[in-house]
């Protein structure tokens, strides 16, 4: 294992198709929700211990070898927003393509045929993880930080929010990570003996009736 492909797998720059959407941020500062850096770290710390969790635990599962198409069929059922599952979908195919550029491997291969649409994110994040070699911990550190960074990007450019300040915001939830990525693994190993459904399925309905609205909008910055 190369903990260097860590680093790659979740730099901002990697060609995974996040940079179009900002995880729910849109919605939230239309509504009033994400006025300024204080506002946005609220908003980021509770949609890390919501669907946060929640991905970090399946990319997790899938670093781990659980069945990705069982995961898949997870993350739908933990995913009740339409437009949520369509992004999903979505970010999950530009995953692919750009990790089977990097790693080639054969278990990728056989997901992109399972799902030439796209399989959830979460899912082609952790076996991306699993292919480059890397272990669930890694995974779920890369999905939990990418759960935050989404949106602190996206609002830089919605707000024009200092950067110094929305990355000073992410530096808080330095600890609130560290937290959620641990649990996602531990729940993870208990899903290899207790089944898929016994990974996390905390909700943020905020989160979705947000996407339901954002999709219906004719101008929007960002696809979710």
């Amino acid at each position: 294992m190369t903990r260097a492909a860590l680093l790659v797998l979740a730099d901002g720059r990697f060609p995974a198709g996040g940079h179009a959407h900002s995880g729910g941020a849109e919605a939230a500062v239309k509504a009033g929700r994400i006025t300024g850096a204080a506002s946005l770290e609220e908003f980021c710390r509770g949609r890390l211990h919501a669907t946060g969790l929640v991905s970090a635990s399946l990319a997790a599962a899938a670093a781990l070898g659980l069945d990705p198409v069982t995961l898949d069929e997870a993350a739908d059922a933990r995913t009740p927003s339409p437009a949520l599952r369509t992004a999903a979908r979505r970010l999950g195919r530009q995953l692919m393509r750009a990790a089977r550029a990097a790693w080639p491997h054969p278990e990728l291969d056989a997901l992109a045929r399972r799902f030439p649409k796209g399989a959830h994110q979460p899912v082609v994040l952790g076996l991306t993880a699993r292919a480059a070699g890397l272990g669930p911990v890694d995974a779920a550190y890369c999905s939990a930080y990418e759960s935050v960074s989404g949106p602190a990007t996206a609002t830089v450019r919605l707000l024009s929010l200092d950067p110094f300040d929305a990355t000073a915001g992410l530096a808080r939830l330095a600890d609130d990570i560290d937290r959620v990525a641990t649990a996602a693994a531990e729940a993870a190993a208990r899903a290899v003996t207790e089944g898929v459904d016994s990974l996390p399925a905390a909700s943020a309905p905020l989160l979705e009736v947000g996407a339901e609205a954002h999709a219906a909008w004719t101008v929007r910055l960002f696809a979710s």
